[in-house]
């Protein structure tokens, strides 16, 4: 009996991987794909490497405040020829020096102006980032809706196309039995052809959307979770669009960036105004100096050795400067106005966007309502448009068109309801308060276990939950005709119908 042998390591595990991939897939809700693109997203990595250099270079400005201390050393020779009446000299005279000096600004106006702006440039450099995170949130979310979105819609073609291929059935047997013309058939066909090229573009719409949200997470195949059913919409609050507006002008990370931005221009403007001011710095120093053999000033060839310790205020006024002082003084002041401008400007611009994504959002929500409603009306359509062809009071045109106004319906549904949950975000982001945080209230409205069998799934061949209406569809009550005997039909072609028609001729053009 042979021997079992255990597997080599990496046939053990090229195993354990096969078997993984066997494994169903669980899908990722909207906060687990964020925190993946936040240490992933190429743009937002940028962004807080700015911040640090940002930080860094605002941190500079403090050394025009602090003390400078530097150390120095120094070795020379001298070669010296000293020449008298009676006799002449000629030696060399090395020199070792060494001290340490510092320097303390005690009255630099300019300095304490360059260390109050760096306090505002690291806070703009945080409103910055701020900014990148949130653009990185609303991105992140649209890629993600924008994947569920094609699912559903490629979920719906395929729908459509099964019950188009029915009709399409259904108009080919009555045309045999003779109960319905060729048109009918033709149309039905005609309406499958058109769903079969929408299913292609479908198609391809899903996988671009894929391939988006993948590169903007960094996680291959990512598996987005669908809206739990019944899909209950966050509501906004507050409810009045002044209260956002408000709050806007108060707490935007944009408009905090132009008031600091004016701040530092009003600082600039001391800074310029301080060249017409004095100086005051404050010097320690301790040097020592070695002379082996003397010195170039003595003929003496003794060693001289010298210590030194200073302490001393230097005092520095600027009488002319050639007018640059006054003309730097009026570049900072018409800088200063275009700040104060650019603050407004941005006061206005923050303001109608807000205003906007706020209306938009409304907007969206009362779209969602009417949709649902014109949902559960162009399902009873259909259902009447069915139920009319069977007793023959509807042609198969009048379904074809039920079938695909329905479905027509539901994906605009969908796609509302998922802009009204990306328009939440984006309200947010318009007045400058969207935070993390935020991303919980979305990611409530998913379903908890993730795609799995039930009316919860999602997958390109079930539509999700943000597809059906909550609004009950009214039943239609079937007709149930009286049982006539009719006389046997034979079908005669009309004059002119059944007469093949010529085929076109084509005239070439006469040659010159």
């Amino acid at each position: 009996m042979p021997v079992p042998r255990p597997l080599p390591l990496s046939a053990a595990l090229a195993a354990m991987f096969a078997a993984a991939l066997a494994l169903p897939a669980h899908g990722q809700s909207l906060i687990d794909l964020y925190e993946s693109a936040r240490g992933y997203d190429a743009t937002y990595q940028g962004a807080l490497a700015q911040y640090d250099a940002s930080v860094a270079r605002a941190a500079q400005a403090k050394a025009g405040i602090l003390p400078q201390v530097g150390l120095s050393a120094n070795a020379t020779s001298t070669e010296q020829e000293l020449s008298t009446a009676n006799a002449s000299i000629r030696r060399g005279l090395p020199q070792q020096t060494a001290g340490i000096n510092a320097t303390q600004p005690l009255y630099r106006p300019a300095n304490w102006a360059a260390y109050e702006q760096s306090k505002r440039q690291v806070d703009i450099a945080q409103d910055t980032l701020t900014l990148a995170e949130q653009d990185l949130i609303v991105r992140v979310s649209r890629a993600y809706f924008d994947v569920l979105s094609s699912q559903d819609t490629l979920a719906l073609v395929r729908a459509q196309k099964v019950a188009t291929a029915e009709q399409l059935a259904s108009a080919k047997r009555n045309f045999e039995v003779g109960t319905s013309t060729i048109t009918d058939q033709r149309e039905a066909q005609a309406r499958y052809d058109l769903v079969i090229a929408q299913e292609i573009a479908a198609e391809n719409d899903l996988q671009v959307k894929k391939i988006a949200l993948d590169q903007l997470v960094g996680r291959p195949g990512t598996n987005p979770i669908p809206l739990a059913a019944p899909v209950v919409l966050p509501a906004v609050v507050p409810a009045e669009m002044e209260a956002w507006v408000s709050q806007a002008d108060a707490t935007h990370p944009a408009i905090q960036q132009a008031r600091l931005g004016l701040d530092v221009a009003s600082l600039e403007v001391d800074k310029a105004r301080a060249g017409h001011k004095p100086t005051l710095d404050a010097q320690l120093g301790y040097n020592a100096t070695n002379n082996p053999v003397g010195t170039t000033t003595s003929t003496s060839t003794g060693r001289v050795n010298v210590r030194a310790a200073s302490i001393g205020v230097v005092f520095n006024l600027p009488l002319f400067a050639g007018f640059a002082t006054e003309n730097r003084i009026k570049e900072t002041l018409a800088l200063e106005e275009q700040s104060r401008q650019t603050l407004e400007s941005t006061r206005r611009s923050v303001s109608q966007t807000t205003r906007s994504a706020y209306l938009g959002l409304i907007s969206g929500a009362g779209q969602v309502k009417a949709l649902e409603a014109a949902e559960s009306s162009s399902q009873s359509a259909l259902d009447a448009n069915r139920l009319g062809y069977q007793v023959g009071v509807r042609i198969n045109i009048d379904v074809l068109n039920s079938q695909s106004q329905l479905f027509q319906t539901k994906r605009d549904l969908a796609v509302a309801r998922y802009n009204v949950l990306v328009g939440n975000l984006k309200l947010r982001q318009a007045n400058g308060s969207l935070k993390r945080d935020d991303l919980q209230a979305i990611n409530n409205t998913l379903a908890t276990n993730g795609p799995a069998s039930g009316e919860n799934a999602a997958s390109p061949n079930q539509p999700s939950a943000a597809t059906q209406s909550s609004v009950p569809v009214p039943p239609v009550t079937p007709f149930a005709p009286p049982a006539v005997q009719a006389p046997p039909v034979n079908p005669q072609p009309s004059p002119g119908l059944g007469v093949p028609l010529p085929p076109p001729t084509i005239v070439s053009p006469p040659t010159r």
